[in-house]
């Protein structure tokens, strides 16, 4: 008969409560006569078996004499109820979140050190490792109190884009110290929402120096009344897109007809590429890659390989450059926007016009067919949209002032009210320049509607000490936060789904090495643990029903019809 052998390490390590005297009464803590059952626990390190030895305070009178002191060494292993240890919870966050990996590649990397499934990879994620951050982030309450003390706080407010009829996820945090006062979904985007949403902020009676965030319908009144009298900052980008968005709009209307008119005149001609060993076909690799233009000998094997030999002939160097410049144009045809300043169709015609100006210095010099053909189509398309370019260029430096206007950095030293004075000197301005145009006198009009609308909330960034001007940096968030979800899941519509159901989690911040994050989340309460873990599964239990699955949608409506017929009648029976 083969003698057994243990699967794991059998030695047990009992530990006993480190405290010697009552914190309390100080009397002397005894030992309560009994020894925790073994506890088999999965670290990083290996697998060990613990049990502990609590004590208690033997003075009848003191608070703690029914409580069970237990050993820190051994709540620190691992969370209650559970058989994997902290590093090990830490380990797989750290992973998903800084080294974005699927669960999959986690958990192939976890299952050589111990026997774990991908499904508990993703609970101990998301019902252990997200709760553990949240309650680390809320021991920072002591501290962001002594801020407000010390300098009041400055709030940021902003909300991620919502998707379809979704809740929508927003974020409130403290600017100087980066923590997250709150972040939630909120079912709707109106003055009372809004007005719940901060007010547990408003009842801790922190004082509020300024509020920042961007000019959403309902917040505006909901700060005014939650924080009165507190200065609310508006985001001074999202003013600009805004004041630009007429502008916008024409100058991309400008683009289009641009680009139409150029494709019909010369469109086939600049779809050209010349010296194909195929037709329509360019460079092709794999096991049948296509041929070199000048190819030269096979170096030798470890040798550096040779160059290929540049086109030589005049013939060539000639059709090289008309190449270039067809490429030029095609690509100028495909410019994006990016309002404010990134207005696309300006800046075509722009660069078209530096092509031309290119063209006929080539001409002058050489004749050449299709540039000759080039030059003509560019020079008939631009001139029937000149009158236009002109306008929305006009239209455009305005907005090009507005923005050099608000920017502390090149006008340093200036008060609030100063910006405000010469905000509005320029915005007169403007009047006066589109007086005798009707459609500047329609671009002028939008820009004043947006910006009287947008003044009482812009000028406060220059007498609040480091109040932002723009909430960019909490946007920037929701965006690093998307990319890392795609990185990690490869679906927009997983990533959808998960910030849906774990956004605010997600979002918080972790410490800066994984060991500082294993120690940190070791040292987290047992209750407080459970409350968060208790709101994650509220949360998520709002998405029971959200399934594709036909088959288990309709066990679960059965569910539904099922319980509902247990329930007694409204009439009593």
């Amino acid at each position: 008969m083969k003698t057994p052998h243990p699967l794991y390490n059998d030695r047990l390590t009992v530990y006993t409560c480190e405290l010697a005297t009552c914190a309390l009464c100080g009397a002397g803590l005894v030992e309560r006569g009994y020894q925790s059952s073994p506890k088999t626990i999965f670290t990083m390190a290996g697998v060990c078996r613990a049990a502990q030895r609590p004590k208690r305070c033997p003075d009848a009178r003191c608070a703690w004499h029914a409580e069970t002191l237990k050993a820190a060494a051994w709540q620190h292993l691992a969370p209650r109820y559970s058989v994997y240890g902290y590093d090990v919870i830490a380990q797989i966050g750290w992973v998903r979140q800084e080294q974005r990996q699927p669960f999959i590649e986690i958990h192939a990397d976890l299952s050589g050190r111990m026997p774990i499934s991908e499904a508990e990879v993703r609970y101990l994620y998301h019902q252990q490792y997200l709760p553990l951050l949240a309650c680390l982030e809320r021991q920072q309450l002591a501290h962001l109190s002594a801020v407000a003390a010390q300098t009041g706080l400055l709030l940021s407010l902003d909300g991620l884009a919502p998707e379809g009829g979704e809740p929508q996820l927003w974020v409130v945090r403290e600017l100087q110290t980066g923590l997250t006062v709150r972040s939630g979904w909120l079912s709707q985007q109106d003055q009372a929402t809004f007005g719940s949403f901060l007010q547990p902020i408003a009842e801790q009676g922190w004082p509020v120096r300024a509020i920042l965030s961007d000019k959403q319908r309902g917040l505006e009144p909901a700060v005014a009344a939650v924080f009165p009298g507190i200065p609310h900052a508006w985001c001074q980008l999202h003013y600009l897109n805004n004041a630009a968005e007429s502008v916008a709009a024409a100058v991309e209307q400008l683009k289009v007809t641009l680009r139409q008119d150029i494709r019909e005149r010369v469109g086939p001609l600049i779809r050209q590429e010349t010296g194909l060993a195929a037709p329509g076909v360019l460079t092709v690799t794999g096991l049948l890659p296509s041929p070199l233009a000048s190819a030269s000998a096979t170096p030798v094997t470890g040798a550096a390989p040779t160059p290929v030999a540049p086109a030589t002939t005049p013939a060539q160097a000639r059709a090289s450059i008309v190449s270039d410049l067809l490429r030029r144009v095609r690509y100028l045809l495909t410019l994006k926007a990016r309002p404010p300043f990134g207005l696309a169709g300006l800046e075509m015609y722009e660069r078209l016009t530096e092509v031309v100006t290119c063209l006929d210095r080539l001409l002058n010099h050489q004749p050449e067919a299709r540039l000759a053909q080039l030059r003509s189509g560019l020079q008939q398309a631009l001139a029937a949209v000149q009158a236009d370019y002109t306008l929305l260029r006009q239209a455009g430096d305005w907005l090009q002032q507005l923005a050099a206007l608000l920017d502390p950095d090149a006008n340093p030293q200036r008060t609030g009210a100063q910006v405000r004075s010469e905000f509005a000197a320029y915005l007169t301005q403007i009047e006066k320049d589109s007086a005798s145009t009707p459609r500047l006198r329609e671009f002028s009009a939008a820009i004043a509607k947006v910006s009287r609308s947008y003044a009482p909330g812009l000028f406060y960034t220059y007498d609040v000490p480091r109040l932002p001007r723009t909430n960019n940096d909490r946007e920037s968030e929701f965006r690093n936060l998307n990319r890392r979800l795609l990185r990690t899941t490869g679906q927009k519509g997983l990533t959808r789904r998960i910030l849906q159901r774990a956004g605010a989690w997600e979002l918080l911040p972790h410490p800066s090495t994984l060991n500082d994050t294993t120690t940190a989340l070791a040292l987290i309460a047992t209750l407080d643990l459970r409350q968060e873990q208790q709101r994650v599964r509220e949360h998520r239990g709002r998405f029971r029903l959200h399934t594709r699955s036909a088959k288990q949608a309709q066990a679960q409506l059965a569910q539904l019809v099922q319980q509902w017929v247990t329930l007694p009648t409204l009439d009593g029976s």
